[in-house]
């Protein structure tokens, strides 16, 4: 038999908030009410830490710095004032919580991007998208990156290849 506390916690639980994780940068759209209007401030930061589980509890600690004074919030996941949060990138990090960000200045305090798709988790880098994807790059430059091929001398780029074509003149022209 459940308790009053438990009815009540699973009626308030959210079930449309995404997997946020460490190292996230979102945007958190929280309701503000001032007097008698009400209106929606967004937050964009990045995720320290992820706290108490994923029950009704479930808190995230996000961190931005505006004008070089850094900012914290923690935003309890599963409260009604937390309108929706949105994942606007994913880092690679090897921490659950990343508090040293706090003390971090400059290149140091700057995150990995890592690929990622928003329905699924995702792990790949750059070298499992698909070739046609990959917009300017020649069959040879995408083989030495995934490691396939060998550079053999210098490799040119379509831009560079037609540009090299206009500025030759033929010796007769001369």
């Amino acid at each position: 038999m459940k308790t009053k506390l438990e009815t009540v916690a699973n009626m308030t639980i959210k079930k449309d908030i995404p997997d946020v994780q460490p190292g996230d940068v979102i945007l958190v759209h929280q309701r503000i009410t001032e007097g008698e209007k009400s209106r929606i401030q967004v937050f964009e930061g990045v995720v320290l830490a992820k706290k108490h589980g994923v029950g009704i509890n479930a808190t995230i600690t996000v961190r931005k710095v505006t004008q070089g004074v850094g900012v914290e919030r923690i935003f309890p996941l599963h409260s009604p004032l937390v309108d929706k949060i949105e994942i606007v990138r994913r880092s690679k990090v090897r921490r659950a919580k990343l508090y040293y960000l706090r003390e971090a200045k400059g290149r140091k305090s700057r995150l990995k991007a890592k690929a990622f798709n928003f329905d699924t988790p995702a792990t790949s880098d750059e070298a499992s998208l698909n070739p046609l994807e990959r917009e300017g790059e020649s069959e040879q430059e995408i083989e030495m990156k995934e490691g396939l091929k060998e550079p053999q001398g210098e490799v040119a780029t379509e831009e560079q290849s037609a540009k090299e074509s206009a500025d030759v003149v033929p010796a007769e022209e001369k």
